[in-house]
């Protein structure tokens, strides 16, 4: 059972934890874990882009010079490709890019983000993250005292206390908040290091266990 320290907001531990290895101590699959980012990423895509093929621009039903004579090479239309105002090859249409995993295999993914970051010492738990003011100031202190830079935050459910950390650290260009429902494997891979308030980790042992 692998354990972590536990530290205040002033960057001192204060104890230990130790984690479910059902969670944070699995056989990490990478091959899940790209494909929940690929899924992630395709499903945030619109799909909306639109070009016009040549049959579908205005225009160009004239030849524009007699097939011979001219010098110039032959033309059938002025709304071919190759013509500026022509249509596009193989233009895009709309279509739908959405990616489904299921949900054992989101979860697998999820646990193996999670292991990774416990594997590489970039999983932090503090015992509480409790701001007397929704202050940035707050926030980056916090961070700086854990040395700590590109981090994802994340925190156990939506309450009063919990806004203030996720209004404090909306200014901080290289910081995240989350809530335990909205952790995501893409999310735990982009951002250097985890920082977990002692409740959410209960909680998330809760839910994926």
């Amino acid at each position: 059972m692998a354990s972590v320290s536990v530290y205040n907001i002033e960057g001192k531990e204060v104890d230990k934890l130790n984690l479910n290895d059902s969670i944070f101590g699995v056989e990490i699959n990478e091959h899940l874990v790209h494909m929940a980012v690929v899924a992630q990423l395709a499903n945030k895509r619109q799909g909306t882009q639109s070009a016009k093929t040549r049959a579908e621009v205005s225009g160009g039903g004239r030849k524009p010079w007699r097939q011979k004579g001219t010098g110039h090479a032959r033309q059938g239309s002025n709304r071919s490709p190759q013509w500026t105002g022509g249509g596009v090859v193989f233009a895009p249409k709309p279509r739908d890019y959405s990616i489904k995993l299921n949900k054992k295999e989101k979860r697998a993914a999820l646990k193996s983000a999670l292991t990774s970051r416990v594997l590489a010492n970039k999983f932090i738990v503090l015992d509480e993250f409790k701001l007397d003011e929704a202050k940035t100031k707050k926030v980056q202190t916090a961070l700086n005292n854990l040395k700590v830079n590109k981090a994802l935050v994340v925190l156990s459910a939506k309450n009063e206390e919990n806004d203030k950390v996720v209004i404090a650290a909306n200014n901080i260009p290289t910081v995240k908040t989350a809530f335990v429902n909205t952790i995501n494997v893409y999310d735990i891979l982009k951002y250097d290091t985890m920082v977990v308030t002692k409740d959410a980790v209960a909680t998330i042992e809760e839910v994926y266990a």
